[in-house]
């Protein structure tokens, strides 16, 4: 148990002290960017529920392969709020809360905003490519997919999951998302499972360069933090 309580804290002690001090201190008001975001998707399922709401969101906040780019471009940001329809809303609200909640604390509210948009822009244009590709690819698509809606935030949730993994040193968690979304994709082989990973793709090449400009500028200084001196 100890060895498992040690693996723990070196897993996810970074995260944890990052995220209690703000939560303690200010509590909910930590975190006001991602109740809003809970809050729309809240609202934009109640909207679509509704006979009245249902073609108002489809029209400002769902998207398809089939549609032309620019109109699927400017349905993206919303559509990271849009519930889908065949899965329960609470597990929607969940994701929001907790991975939202994180990433704010951790990266402020612009830079969670930032990533999740990344990472659904990344699904949402990869649907293009894998439709491209056809069926035959290794990461294809049928045509069919062409007409599916691709709403929700689980890309922006995975790429999140996967960004504050790398960042704060829970790698086994970000290899986890990976693993997880990867045996999604053998066992299913769908759109979404699909998008996932070009979400995680996306992601990590931010890290990456993320990680590479953090060493730049940690050689540019010396150990006192000053700039070296040259000769």
């Amino acid at each position: 148990m100890n060895a498992l309580a040690r693996r723990a804290r070196a897993e996810w002690g970074p995260l944890y002290v990052t995220v209690r001090g703000p939560l303690v201190e200010r509590g909910w008001r930590a975190v006001p960017m991602t109740l809003g975001a809970v809050c729309l998707t809240a609202a934009v399922q109640v909207v679509q529920n509704q006979c009245w709401g249902f073609g108002l969101v489809q029209n400002a906040g769902s998207v398809r392969a089939e549609e032309p780019l620019w109109l699927a471009l400017s349905r993206t940001p919303l559509s990271l709020f849009v519930p889908a329809l065949d899965l329960p809303v609470w597990g929607a609200l969940a994701q929001i809360l907790f991975v939202f909640g994180i990433a704010e604390i951790c990266l402020g509210w612009w830079r969670t905003l930032t990533v999740a948009y990344l990472a659904t822009l990344a699904g949402t244009l990869f649907a293009r490519v894998g439709i491209w590709l056809g069926p035959d690819g290794l990461l294809g698509l049928p045509g069919s997919d062409a007409r599916v809606v691709d709403t929700g935030p689980s890309a922006a949730v995975v790429g999140l999951a996967v960004f504050l993994g790398l960042r704060h040193g829970a790698y086994l968690t970000a290899a986890g998302v990976v693993v997880a979304m990867i045996v999604e994709v053998l066992l299913k082989g769908n759109l979404a499972g699909k998008e996932h990973l070009a979400a995680i793709a996306a992601v990590l090449a931010l890290s990456a360069v993320s990680g590479l400009r953090h060493r730049r500028r940690a050689g540019t200084t010396g150990s006192s933090g000053l700039p070296p001196i040259r000769s």
